[in-house]
């Protein structure tokens, strides 16, 4: 089954834009075990409405379909025909350096997905496989918008409230003040396409609340943000991110470098099981407590689209679970319909305008 980019299924009122996602088969530490169920999973949730495209060793693939669909998958009612395979003999490793993605294994699944999409035969693409070689490859093959230095990966964080966008989680670790205003331009379009926030609250990470507090780029960065036509509330404390609000009100963009931004990912990630385990060792039963606890999984999430590329490239975590790449399908999938790529093009053009017009 091919598809032509923005076919829709129906006519008039409710009509599906079917998106074709190409899925990294062989990328993240548990494929392709958990990228085919991830599939199959995925396409149940999906009905007639998107294909899927699995990307890598295709005869590995296919055994491992074969596999599932007599194993766990039995009986299931999965419409395999909206799955295309499209054989890429090379692998790219977790070990390997980033520029093995470009010049090195030009035949790897996760170049062949990307390339896909810049040549129109795809339109969006997903990796749980080596972040650093997803982030080189995309932006050497799609570039970034104009007025963009570095790209960002934004994660949601659970908080009291509702999940807040924390940007940048780990693409750049050391940032300048204009990167950072860079990034809460970023993550507001992604708060408003994704999330669906309508005029997003902006935090900045720092260790104070005053605007004099943190390091000399945190402080340039707050005055900067502070004329940059935001809805900017200031400083954020590391305590005002499991409550989604500071002392002024609630927050949905939180800016911080990436080496910050993925000390915290980390700690949340480590969060739920140590309590879940402090509850079971004093005797009481974690399942309520465990229950709840799934706010915090990584799984929930699936992944996060490549901010500031001219395309949809999502990472995953390199330890997704089948449930972790169907949710990243499905972040892929809303990533393309809302068109946010073309909506960052948009916003950063329009800033350039007023700044051109603001200097005549």
């Amino acid at each position: 089954m091919r598809l032509l980019r923005g076919q829709t299924a129906g006519s008039g009122k409710g009509s599906l834009t079917l998106a074709r996602i190409a899925l990294d088969a062989m990328g993240g530490d548990r494929a392709p075990a958990a990228t085919v169920a991830g599939a199959l999973l995925a396409l149940e949730d999906f009905g007639s409405k998107h294909v899927i495209q699995l990307i890598g060793r295709e005869q590995v693939i296919r055994a491992e379909l074969a596999r599932q669909l007599a194993g766990e998958f039995a009986g299931k009612a999965v419409d395999v025909s909206r799955l295309q395979f499209v054989d890429a003999p090379d692998v790219i490793e977790m070990s390997d350096k980033p520029t093995v993605a470009i010049r090195g294994k030009p035949k790897s699944s996760m170049v062949v997905g990307l390339r896909m999409q810049a040549d129109g035969a795809s339109d969006a693409f997903v990796s749980a496989g080596n972040t650093g070689a997803q982030m080189a490859a995309s932006i050497f093959i799609f570039r970034l918008h104009d007025g963009l230095t570095r790209p960002a990966i934004p994660t949601l964080f659970p908080t009291a409230r509702i999940p807040i966008v924390v940007l940048d989680s780990g693409a750049n670790v050391d940032c300048s003040a204009d990167e950072l205003v860079q990034f809460a331009r970023l993550g507001c379009v992604y708060a408003e396409d994704v999330l669906g926030r309508a005029n997003p609250s902006v935090g900045l990470l720092s260790i104070g609340e005053e605007p004099e507090k943190g390091n000399a780029v945190t402080k340039e960065a707050h005055a900067l943000l502070a004329a940059a036509g935001l809805n900017f509330q200031g400083n954020v404390e590391g305590r005002d991110l499991p409550m989604g609000a500071s002392e002024r009100g609630p927050v949905d963009v939180v800016v911080c470098d990436g080496f910050v931004g993925n000390v915290m990912l980390k700690f949340y990630e480590a969060v739920a099981p140590m309590i879940v385990k402090l509850i079971a060792d004093a005797g009481a039963g974690p399942d309520v407590l465990a229950g709840a606890m799934k706010k915090l999984d990584y799984a929930s999430t699936g992944g996060a689209p490549l901010l500031g590329v001219r395309g949809v490239s999502i990472i995953a975590h390199g330890k997704s679970s089948a449930n972790a790449i169907r949710n990243a399908l499905h972040v892929a999938a809303r990533t393309f319909d809302t068109g946010m790529s073309a909506h960052i093009g948009q916003r950063l053009a329009q800033r350039a305008a007023e700044q051109q017009g603001a200097l005549s």
